[in-house]
């Protein structure tokens, strides 16, 4: 079997410090995305366990598959869990939701937790869509703006572009920056049209990390002119899978002119979605 540059890592998490037999109040979100799913179970409002896998061709089976792997991580059966939440672009296809909520919702929801009620801004950068969204400090929508008419500018385009070079995609952030001067971005919008111009740079001489440096840079200008749509306010949270890309990140962060927030200790950002579910569920549980 071939080498799979663009597959993140999947992986199960079970929280040692959290006794959710103890609890009084079981909840999960399931974010089933365009690209992975992630599911979080909550004890109380405490973190029991988390669950990131690669979506597959079923959103309704991967919705199962996160779901169990995040029970059988914390021995709990299925019925312990009172209130699920759905999320996603999967959401209307996960069978055991109670309800099913926006993902805009939910990562707004989910960056106050990780981040903390500072947050402003949050940019979600997902499979095949951004998000820019400006927040209060409950952690509920303001306004937002998204765009998902192209991979452009999200993670499904920089997987293209790591399978492409033959660079596993978790290295994809740092070898960017790892350039003496930066480079003028990649011009084109299209992934298409981008892998063909990084393809004639490096034929022309180009460095493989010269070459990521334009493409991480165009990408973080394409979420930047999504931001000057609705306003950008500090303090800053970058959600979603190109949060783990810090060529990425960096070069927002050097176009906003502000520093991004770090995640509290123990906590992803790929997850904001699936906890602000949980956390929206433990809500709508309580109302029963």
């Amino acid at each position: 079997m071939s080498e799979e540059f663009w597959r993140w890592k999947e992986y199960v998490w079970a929280n040692p410090d959290v006794d959710w037999k103890k609890a009084e109040l079981i909840t999960a979100g399931i974010d089933v995305g365009s690209v992975s799913s992630q599911c979080v179970i909550l004890a109380d409002g405490k973190i029991c366990a988390v669950s990131s896998v690669r979506t597959g061709a079923s959103s309704s089976g991967s919705a199962e598959k996160v779901f169990s792997l995040a029970l059988d991580a914390c021995g709990m059966d299925r019925e312990a869990v009172q209130f699920v939440v759905g999320t996603g672009y999967g959401r209307v296809n996960v069978p055991m939701a109670d309800k099913t909520v926006t993902e805009i919702a939910c990562h707004a929801r989910g960056a106050n937790y990780i981040f903390g009620p500072t947050v402003r801004t949050v940019i979600d950068i997902g499979g095949q869509d951004c998000k820019v969204i400006r927040v209060d400090q409950r952690g509920r929508v303001v306004s937002f703006v998204m765009n998902d008419r192209c991979a452009a500018g999200t993670g499904r385009g920089v997987e293209v572009i790591a399978d492409l070079l033959k660079i596993p995609i978790e290295e994809v952030g740092k070898r960017s920056l790892e350039v003496g001067e930066e480079p003028s971005p990649v011009s084109s919008t299209c992934v298409v049209f981008a892998k063909s111009e990084l393809l004639s740079l490096i034929r022309g001489g180009w460095s493989l990390e010269r070459a990521l440096a334009a493409y991480c840079l165009a990408t973080a200008r394409r979420i930047v002119s999504l931001v000057k749509k609705v306003g950008f306010e500090k303090d800053l949270a970058i959600t979603g899978g190109i949060s783990k890309n810090e060529g990425v990140v960096k070069r927002l962060e050097r176009e906003l002119g502000a520093e991004s927030l770090k995640p509290k200790e123990g906590l992803d950002p790929q997850t904001a979605g699936a906890l602000g579910a949980a956390l929206i569920a433990m809500d709508l549980a309580k109302r029963l």
